[in-house]
């Protein structure tokens, strides 16, 4: 019995570990490197590297996991067995006894509901809701058992099915709809106030270059004189950016 539970909260740890660290990796933005790294963390150039060959932990992470699922499973069905016919318990509550059948279905009930709860729906919202506070603890624990996976070889053998899909070219983390949104939400939670998202907003409207130009230009036709010609070139470029 108790290496029974013990396989069982073996197999469990592991998952909710790796769930864990799956949700934070996910989660982390690039924005909250940045500032990291401008604050001085000594782990937030790791965790920027982590970010950039993102494939290497994640390819980690789930190889783990799928092996305490099914490593796991098996330990545990077969310890089940070993188990029940130690405590003997046809003679007590099972007066008809028990197939091995039933056992192997009621066992493995048992760890899929216990898995769903404890290893994946848990430790992920955790991971999802937390991050920021658990992401030094994921950069520490992935950065020191990725080298165990590049010298054995592992790492390299499962990249190798991941390379021959194709590289995804990589995609700009923001876009200028991005930052008219976070304007908009930062509005809308009272983070800044309207006037500075409208002032935010027109400074990233695609044709604002264009308005700047043609004011500057005009402007400056009509005040040729050097003094004047920076005087004009700066209001206009305020006036135009001004909602």
């Amino acid at each position: 019995m108790e290496l029974l539970l013990l396989y069982v909260f073996l197999t469990i740890g592991l998952s909710f570990l790796c769930s864990i660290l799956e949700a934070v990796l996910l989660s982390i933005n690039t924005t909250f490197i940045k500032i990291e790294i401008k604050d001085g963390k000594n782990y937030a150039k790791k965790l920027s590297d982590l970010k950039n060959s993102i494939d290497e932990p994640l390819i980690i992470i789930l190889t783990l996991n799928t092996i305490a699922h099914t490593v796991g499973a098996i330990l545990v069905g077969v310890q089940a067995k070993v188990a029940y016919s130690e405590l003997n318990l046809e003679n007590t509550f099972f007066p008809g006894g028990i197939s091995d059948e039933v056992l192997v279905g009621f066992v493995s009930t048992v760890m899929t509901i216990m898995i769903l709860l404890f290893s994946e729906i848990i430790p992920k919202t955790i991971g999802a809701k937390y991050w920021n506070s658990l992401a030094k603890f994921t950069t520490i624990f992935l950065s020191s058992i990725i080298p165990i996976f590049k010298y054995t070889g592992v790492l390299w053998i499962l990249q190798a099915f991941t390379k021959s899909i194709g590289a995804s070219k990589k995609e700009l983390f923001f876009k200028r709809e991005d930052i008219s949104t976070i304007a908009e939400i930062a509005k809308e939670e009272g983070i800044i106030e309207e006037k500075d998202s409208k002032f935010i907003k027109n400074l990233n409207s695609a044709n604002i270059k264009l308005l700047i130009l043609d004011t500057c230009v005009l402007q400056a036709a009509r005040n040729w004189k050097p003094a004047n010609l920076i005087n004009s070139k700066i209001s206009c470029f305020f006036n135009s950016l001004t909602p």
